[in-house]
């Protein structure tokens, strides 16, 4: 859950994840709409989706696996989360690289790359690697990642503080602060899209995604303006904000009428609308409306 996605944002989600899946048999056994229902909010549904077929994988090994290869090896498991999980739960010497370790390391090496080149990351991870103590690999990953999270800070870092100034080369040569070097992403581009809020007989009209798309697959959406031609505009709920990598979506939501429900849409109520795996969108939108 904490890939990509901040602590205090995942916290209420583990709780009642764990609450409705406490273990490897329910969590693989477990209909993929409750996967989604339950993850709805957090976005990247991969990773879910992969967490399920880890389950049903090591439900055939027995266990969770002890070594960083096999951790490695399971489905939405990479680097970084492999090395996590096996030096803090298992004590093997892998170390970490995730933001903010990357930040440490680049000023500790003094590292002119760009932190978002692979070299440059198998440089820094390299670095951490050979700092890495054996004894307690778990501790020392975990006070790197702390150190970049506290006092490494992005803008003003605190070096006075820190307990590793003296071994840091950029704070020795005075560019403790211009690193690390970070090119900037691409042009954000903002796009609006309308929503319809067609409402009958107390349920909602909506749609369900495809369990082969290519995004937000078995997700239940509002229509779009352009996918109900005939609907008749008969006021505005709203509008938001919701942003996808370099894309900001100018979400407007409007009330409309429809004579007839189109072909591969779904009339639902508000029990159903608490239970399916709604799209972050949709929730936003159906937040518009009237209380429910």
């Amino acid at each position: 859950m904490l890939q990509q996605t901040r602590v205090e944002t995942v916290i209420p989600y583990y709780e009642r994840f764990l609450e409705r899946f406490p273990g490897l048999a329910s969590l693989a056994e477990a209909p993929e709409a409750d996967l989604l229902a339950c993850w709805a909010g957090l976005g990247y549904y991969t990773r879910v989706r992969n967490m399920q077929r880890a389950a049903r994988a090591m439900l055939e090994m027995g266990g969770f696996p002890t070594d960083y290869e096999a951790i490695r090896g399971l489905p939405g498991v990479g680097d970084y989360t492999a090395a996590a999980v096996a030096s803090i739960a298992f004590g093997a010497p892998y170390a970490v690289l995730d933001g903010n370790v990357m930040r440490v390391m680049a000023r500790v090496e003094d590292e002119p790359g760009d932190i978002r080149s692979t070299v440059v990351r198998r440089r820094l991870l390299d670095a951490a690697q050979r700092r890495l103590d054996a004894a307690d690999p778990g501790l020392f990953n975990q006070a790197l990642m702390e150190l970049g999270a506290t006092l490494c800070a992005p803008a003003n870092p605190k070096c006075l503080l820190c307990p590793v100034e003296t071994h840091c080369v950029a704070r020795r040569n005075g560019r403790e602060r211009e690193l690390p070097v970070k090119s900037r992403p691409g042009q954000r581009r903002a796009v609006v899209v309308t929503l319809l809020a067609i409402e009958k007989d107390g349920r909602l009209l909506m749609w369900r995604r495809a369990e082969d798309s290519a995004r937000l697959a078995g997700f239940w959406e509002l229509p779009e303006s352009e996918m109900a031609p005939d609907a008749e505009i008969v006021g505005v709920a709203g509008t938001f904000r919701h942003s996808i990598t370099n894309t900001t979506y100018e979400m407007v939501v409007k009330r409309a009428r429809l004579a007839r429900k189109p072909l591969g849409f779904s009339w639902l109520d508000e029990d159903q609308l608490r239970t399916l795996p709604l799209s972050t969108t949709a929730r936003k939108a159906i937040a518009l409306l009237a209380p429910r």
